[in-house]
């Protein structure tokens, strides 16, 4: 069902703790979404930590570590949430399995459309970084060694913190690896932001790439390109893993097929993972295969940094 368009190391499935799998076989009903999902066992979680406020508006993050202590400093990996831009919730984080394998994990709250526009989300993505940093000692963060997990709109922020640059800061917000699943990484050629035989203008300009930028991509290229990380690639991002769906059909393979394609003609070590038969999201990203080969990456490019 699984297949990689570049060769690596594979992991037996035996791999990936007992913890691990009950956590992928026991995730919330539809119902359920709405309440903080429980930390999974071999895990404590401190939730609605504020990291940044603006204009009134508070920015809170969970905070998921091991139970276990440990003498060393936790690598942290910060997860995005998706929902267009304009839902979602920092409630449901699909990267809480790390933590009983010795993350901390950041399940974070961005702005969304409803409240301000680009490029608010990715500034407050960089915010929570420079908090965890700024705090790392407090919580047993190791400050180098922070990577970034999300999916839809969550990937294709997370894909921008690995690339885009922030500008002058006295605290980084780089990080060190990063998974997008199946996030849209080119705003320009994304279908709901292109007018065709199917696609009005009015229909464009009320997408949620119209209400990300603030106007259609059409009428504002640079800004699109701004927030779109295939335009952001550099010799200097950390390496990449990302995933998708071969029947997508919100966020074409081809986003992600163009982007691993980028990261590598600059000398990025850049995966991607096809999942087949997979959509946009969904049970195929459930399985104990696609958790082991994020838990490896990590692993990896941070514990074995």
């Amino acid at each position: 069902m699984y297949q990689s368009t570049a060769s690596s190391r594979s992991y037996p499935i035996w791999l990936v703790s007992p913890i691990l799998f009950g956590l992928l076989f026991s995730l919330p009903t539809a119902a359920q979404q709405k309440k903080p999902t429980p930390p999974p066992e071999g895990a404590t979680v401190q939730r609605d930590i504020i990291f940044a406020t603006h204009g009134g508006t508070e920015l809170g993050l969970d905070l998921y570590v091991p139970t276990t202590k440990s003498e060393d400093l936790l690598p942290v990996v910060i997860w995005v949430h998706g929902g267009g831009w304009k839902n979602g919730s920092k409630n449901n984080c699909k990267a809480a399995f790390l933590a009983p394998n010795g993350f901390a994990v950041a399940s974070i709250t961005y702005r969304l459309t409803e409240v301000a526009q680009w490029p608010a989300q990715i500034e407050d993505c960089y915010a929570a970084v420079r908090w965890l940093r700024q705090n790392a000692e407090l919580y047993g963060l190791d400050p180098d060694r922070f990577g970034a997990f999300g999916s839809s709109a969550g990937g294709h922020l997370v894909a921008l913190m690995g690339t885009r640059n922030a500008g002058s800061e006295s605290v980084s917000s780089r990080v060190q690896a990063v998974c997008d699943w199946f996030g849209p990484t080119d705003l320009l050629t994304m279908p709901p932001n292109v007018i065709s035989e199917d696609r009005s203008y009015e229909e464009v300009s009320r997408s949620n790439g119209a209400l990300l930028l603030g106007e259609t991509v059409m009428d504002v290229p640079d800004l699109a390109k701004d927030a779109s990380a295939l335009y952001q690639t550099s010799s200097d991002d950390p390496p990449f893993l990302i995933m998708h769906g071969s029947e997508d059909p919100g966020v074409p393979l081809a986003q992600s097929i163009q982007f691993c394609d980028a990261l590598k003609e600059v000398g990025v070590d850049a995966k991607l993972y096809v999942v087949e038969g997979a959509g946009h999201g969904g049970s195929e990203f459930k399985s104990p295969e696609v958790a082991s080969e994020v838990l490896a990456f990590f692993e990896r490019t941070l514990k074995h940094r």
